[in-house]
């Protein structure tokens, strides 16, 4: 078994040297009771604690891989490429995988509430989060008279919270996503230049 693992280990670190690409998998570990090290690819137990972390690919070949997806539902929903990118930078850093404390899930971290009144049934699936979440985004973008700031807090917070304070809660991890979101936005807009 130990033999088996020093192969694994050493193939891993062969491919992450020579930079093959669709290499991706963090490497996760725990002792038992026993002093047995049990190692995965999948967090499945809360015992498991990060032991190698693989570099991400870069945000450029990240956007170009959804960039289909996020131009279809810019299209399907009338919100701007940009502001989609944004939010997806801004929430998952286009981690398709990435759930939050909160337990947000996807590219657009959809809360299961959320993504079963969107339909999304899998949010893990990059084209129903990405279709889900832009959806989403619209209906508060229209809600908010088309105001970036409003739908983003109450994308963030609800937009029950948004309502009752007439404009952004004072919620610092609000206040402070808003400000990240249109900060990346206007960088992708740029871009677009």
């Amino acid at each position: 078994m130990r033999l088996r693992w020093v192969e694994f280990f050493l193939a891993f670190s062969i491919s992450l040297a020579l930079g093959l690409p669709g290499v991706r998998a963090d490497i996760y570990r725990y002792r038992d009771e026993n002093g047995v090290w049990h190692f995965t690819n999948i967090k499945s137990d809360a015992r498991y604690r990060l032991y190698i972390k693989t570099p991400k690919q870069g945000l450029a070949s990240y956007i170009k891989k959804y960039e289909d997806i996020i131009a279809q539902a810019s299209r399907r929903f009338g919100v701007e490429k940009s502001l989609i990118k944004a939010v997806i930078k801004a929430e998952s850093d286009f981690d398709h995988r990435a759930v939050s404390r909160k337990g947000a899930q996807g590219l657009m971290q959809l809360m299961p509430e959320t993504a079963r009144v969107l339909a999304v049934s899998n949010p893990f699936d990059p084209y129903e989060n990405i279709l889900g979440g832009t959806r989403y985004l619209s209906l508060l973008l229209k809600k908010f008279g088309n105001d970036k700031r409003k739908a983003l807090a109450a994308y963030n917070a609800g937009p029950e919270r948004v309502e009752q304070n007439g404009g952004v809660p004072p919620i610092a991890e609000t206040r402070a996503f808003v400000e990240r979101v249109l900060e990346y936005y206007r960088q992708y807009h740029r871009s677009l230049k």
